[in-house]
């Protein structure tokens, strides 16, 4: 037992590392070719790596064993208990418990209060994107429920974003944008897609692949309505001529940051992860047996899932800020006061390809993307995709905050040819790439894109951090949708030729 637990963790280790070779590889490229400085720290950083990649190893071995079995349990027993009103509480509950203790969207808010000299409430912000998120994982399960097509209401979703654009303040049209990219959390993604594929599986008529997933897509999309609505109420109680920006203080805090390793952090971290992991719990606890009425199956295994994502992700965590997040911010900062914007551009593209490959939340995606397809997605194939589009998303949001043009114009381009390829690609890989979008932006790429955008801002006159240093990761969240279904439209004609 033992030997056999010992060689699949070796094996998930040997996969985890290989999935950050491209990471250390662009940071350390950078670092020589354009900083042309050996990196401080350099055993810290080499240790943070390793500890980064035994994380990634537990995570994904506790989601196998843990996260996605009880996910997919629930979903089974509320289609059996043919309560539309208990799975739709639930389906909220989980959405809204899961989104206000967020790391990323609690680290955006303050950043956004802070420079916003206090006319954004952090607290409130939370609570409208918090609910926003409740409301759409909600309308997603209710969408399985009755078979609609996904394509229609995320059609509808981004006519309204559009729409609201036009009304919306400008200072907070890009925190909008950006918030659709942070509120889906590492452990919420592979909740929700369980919850998603085990109720499309447990309804006749119903096809995981097609139904399953783009929970994620709906979790995306509503915050981006949501804090709109909330600048216009905001900022029509404010008067904007009071507005003071602490760009440096904001700045400095977001790129020269330094984490300090002692024990009373590691225990600290550690707590902040059960915080974001406990509300779920919580909500999966007193739904199981207060409203289901039945013990969770395996609960030993289960439970031993459950804190392998735990421990898996602190040690995750704790290995990024100790070994990655320190250097990929300050070549971030240094590639932003150069004056030649192609590094810069170049930077942009390279560092979020490695970052995404890296996302835990993409690599549960694609894992159950894989297995719902019976192996006709391949998640290498699909990884890169994502990647690949997110990379050309943040060298474009680069280009865009480096002239100054206004960001809802890129967007709604995007949002074009996103519906351009509805169209044309294969209906079993839409949902899948319209949850892609939501899935690229967590652990990792957060704080490198948030630390990059707003050091562009800061650094490039004439730009305001409020206004244009949001906005790259609404960019990396946008474009993985177009790269995925243009892999799905490649991969569906390679297998037509062969067939021919």
């Amino acid at each position: 037992m033992l030997k056999e637990s010992l060689r699949i963790f070796s094996g998930d280790l040997k996969n985890s590392s290989r999935d950050l070779f491209p990471i250390v590889l662009v940071v350390a490229f950078f670092q020589l070719a354009f900083i042309k400085t050996v990196p401080e720290n350099l055993i810290p950083t080499s240790m943070g790596i390793i500890i980064v990649a035994v994380g990634l190893a537990l995570f994904i071995r506790g989601l196998e064993i843990g996260i996605f079995p009880i996910g997919e349990a629930l979903a089974h027993d509320f289609a059996k208990k043919g309560s539309l009103f208990w799975l739709l509480t639930f389906s909220f509950l989980i959405g809204f418990s899961t989104t206000i203790a967020e790391p990323a969207l609690i680290a955006i808010a303050d950043k956004a209060a802070m420079i916003s000299a206090g006319k954004i409430d952090a607290f409130y912000l939370r609570i409208t994107v918090a609910l926003s998120v409740g409301c759409a994982i909600a309308l997603g399960a209710l969408r399985i429920l009755l078979g609609h097509p996904i394509h229609y209401y995320i059609l509808a979703g981004y006519v309204l974003v559009v729409s609201v654009t036009f009304f919306a303040p400008p200072e907070i049209i890009g925190l909008a944008y950006d918030s659709g990219g942070v509120t889906t959390s590492t452990v919420t993604v592979p909740l929700v897609a369980a919850l998603g594929i085990g109720l499309s599986s447990s309804i006749k008529g119903r096809n995981p692949m097609i139904d399953g997933f783009g929970l994620i897509a709906f979790a995306s999309l509503t915050p981006m309505i949501f804090v709109q609505v909330f600048g216009v109420v905001v900022y029509s109680l404010n008067d904007t001529s009071t507005l003071v920006v602490a760009t440096q203080t904001v700045v400095q805090e977001a790129t020269t940051a330094h984490y300090q390793l002692s024990f009373m952090v590691i225990l600290n971290d550690l707590w902040g992860v059960i915080q974001d992991v406990l509300p779920i719990l919580l909500v999966i606890a007193f739904f199981q047996y207060l409203i289901i009425k039945k013990p969770i199956a395996n609960l030993s295994k289960i439970i031993t899932g459950i804190v392998l994502v735990i421990l898996g992700l602190d040690a995750f965590i704790v290995g990024l800020e100790i070994g990655l997040f320190p250097i990929g911010e300050t070549i971030a900062l240094e590639m932003t006061k150069m004056n030649n914007v192609w590094i810069i551009y170049a930077f942009g593209f390279a560092i979020g390809f490695a970052t995404t490959m890296a996302e835990p939340a993409l690599m549960a995606i694609a894992m159950k993307a894989s297995e719902v397809s019976q192996g006709n997605i391949n998640q290498k194939m699909l990884r890169t995709a994502v990647a690949i589009g997110v990379a050309i998303g943040i060298a474009l949001g680069c280009f865009r905050l480096v002239t100054g043009d206004p960001l809802h114009y890129y967007i709604i381009v995007g949002y074009i040819f996103v519906i351009i390829m509805t169209y044309f690609a294969p209906k079993y890989i839409v949902p899948i790439a319209y949850d892609s979008g939501g899935v690229t932006t967590s652990t990792v790429t957060v704080p490198l894109v948030a630390a990059l955008g707003l050091g562009l801002a800061e650094n490039i006159p004439g730009r305001d951090p409020l206004i244009d240093g949001f906005g790259l990761i609404a960019f990396a969240s946008l474009f993985p949708m177009i790269t995925v279904m243009g892999y799905g439209i490649v991969a569906n004609i390679i297998v037509n030729r062969r067939k021919a």
